[in-house]
Order: structure tokens, then C-alpha cells, then sequence
């Protein structure tokens, strides 16, 4: 099998902007949940899921007009992102309980990282495990499914 290296070259693109978005995602996940659970005492499952909405909104808007560039239909686009975030929150939401309640994370010292002690380590240490799972099924969903490129002979666009 032959590598088409300008189509090569316009993955790897892809990806790099897509790890940007990515960081930016991870970023206002990440503030949004130490802001809401650390500094204002909400629970984890609200701040996990607000952090998530406000990144989601970000990610839909920058990955359909700068990372896929899809002119598809925007409905529909926006629904398979919106279900592939919701499939993908899930999977995560299920990795968080099974570090936090099954292996006992959630009871880690918060001293556990000696050069960045903070309050409930174990629920940031598990946030940032799951976030990662999430956002390596959530690229492949996108890229897949939600931004798919569809070609003349793909009747189903």
C-alpha cells in the first residue's frame, strides 16, 4: 500500500491542531473543575460535567471550522458531536468511579505529589487519568463519525 504524502501531511496537520484544541479543552476542563470542586466546594460529578460542557462548546466550534474544515450539515454535525461527547463523558464518568469508589483514589493524601500538594488529590490525580481516555475516544469518534469526509461515492451525506 502506497502513503499518499500530501494526504499524510494534512493528517499529521490535523492532529496538531487537534492536540491544540485539545490542550485549550483540557485547560477549561481542568480550571473549571479545581474552580467549582476545590475553591467553591461543589461536588464532583457537577464540576466534572461543567467543566465538560464548557469545553465541548469550545471543541465543537473550533474543530468543525479549524481543525476538520466541514462544510457538512451543521445539525447533523453538531448532533453526532453532541452524542459522541455524551458516549465519551460516560466513558469517562465510569473511569473517574472506578478509580474514585473501586480502587479508593479518592481517599489519596493531599500531600501525594510533593511539589504540588492541594486539596482532594485524588479526585484532580483521577480527573486528568479519565480525561485522557476521553479525549482518545472522543478523537477517534470525531475524525470517524461527527467530521467524517465523505467522498462523491458516499451516498449518505
Amino acid at each position: 500500500m502506497k502513503i499518499d504524502k500530501a494526504e499524510a501531511k494534512q493528517t499529521f496537520v490535523q492532529l496538531l491542531k487537534y492536540g491544540v484544541i485539545g490542550v485549550l479543552n483540557t485547560l477549561i476542563t481542568l480550571v473549571t473543575f479545581y474552580l467549582l470542586n476545590t475553591k467553591l466546594g461543589l461536588s464532583y460529578g457537577i464540576s466534572n460535567v461543567t467543566g465538560y460542557i464548557l469545553g465541548v462548546i469550545n471543541s465543537f466550534l473550533w474543530n468543525r471550522n479549524w481543525v476538520f474544515k466541514t462544510k457538512n450539515n451543521l445539525q447533523r454535525e453538531l448532533l453526532l458531536f453532541v452524542c459522541g461527547f455524551l458516549m465519551c463523558l460516560a466513558l469517562q464518568l465510569c473511569v473517574s468511579w472506578i478509580l474514585l469508589e473501586g480502587l479508593g483514589w479518592k481517599s489519596l493524601p493531599d500531600d501525594i505529589i510533593p511539589f504540588f500538594p492541594m486539596q482532594k488529590a485524588g479526585q484532580n490525580i483521577v480527573m486528568v487519568l479519565a480525561m485522557v481516555v476521553y479525549t482518545l475516544a472522543n478523537y477517534v469518534y470525531n475524525r470517524c463519525v461527527t467530521f467524517r469526509v465523505y467522498s462523491s461515492s458516499d451516498s449518505s451525506n
